[in-house]
């Protein structure tokens, strides 16, 4: 018999340190993450499972859609499953550089230096698949609703990718598509779908990344203080 939802019921904001000067500690925390790079070379050193946790965990705090949590994060160090991986991957990805990503995308691309193999899917010691939960399942086995997911999944991805920064380690970020060869490779059940490959360890010392991946837009294009005299857009401005 299906419990329903919980009721509310309020506790205390838990207590946290707060930096002194916050406008020093967002400064300090945007120049870590200004040293991010998107890394396909990756050394052979090893990565403690635990750093992997840790950084799942943290992914697992993110802000969700009714707090449901639609996200899973399965975690791949075996070689015999990161071949198959990659062999799989490879296969999408032929058929997106032969064509099927259209010109337009493909000039996008030429900047970064992809191509259709995917070595560091092999070479990196850690790929985690993170997957979106379409619905969950309450006790009684039934479909329970799920809110908000993409949006939901997306927060969690990139506190998972900032905390894995902040561990030390370098990571990309890969979506073959389809990508439904992810949720059989890893077991997974139809309600989930597979949304992105975090490749991540150490760079290789000789690690090269591509120039035109530092240039970023800047704060007048992303950014903007809203007061009660803001004019309606009009194209063209």
């Amino acid at each position: 018999m299906s419990t329903g939802p919980a009721p509310y019921r309020p506790e205390p904001l838990p207590r946290r340190d707060r930096p002194a000067d916050p406008v020093a500690a967002a400064a300090a925390f945007r120049d870590a993450m200004a040293s991010r790079r998107t890394v396909r070379d990756f050394s052979d050193r090893d990565v403690p499972e635990e750093a992997i946790r840790a950084a799942v965990a943290c992914a697992g705090t993110a802000p969700s859609g009714a707090n449901q949590q639609p996200w899973f994060f399965a975690a791949i160090r075996d070689a015999r499953v990161k071949a198959r991986i990659r062999a799989a991957a490879e296969t999408e990805e032929r058929a997106f550089y032969a064509g099927a990503a259209g010109d337009a995308w493909l000039r996008a691309l030429e900047p970064m230096g992809t191509g259709s193999d995917k070595p560091h899917l092999e070479r990196a010691p850690w790929l985690i698949v993170v997957f979106a939960q379409r619905h969950g399942v309450d006790p009684d086995g039934r479909k329970s609703k799920h809110y908000y997911v993409s949006e939901s999944v997306g927060i969690a991805a990139g506190f998972l990718i900032a905390a894995l920064h902040r561990a030390g380690l370098d990571c990309l970020t890969h979506t073959p598509a389809p990508m439904g060869f992810l949720r059989d490779i890893c077991g997974r059940p139809p309600s989930e779908k597979p949304v992105i490959v975090i490749a991540c360890g150490y760079a290789a010392p000789d690690a090269q990344v591509p120039r035109a991946a530092g240039r970023k837009k800047p704060m007048a294009d992303i950014f903007a203080v809203i007061g009660a005299d803001v004019a309606p857009f009009r194209q063209g401005r």
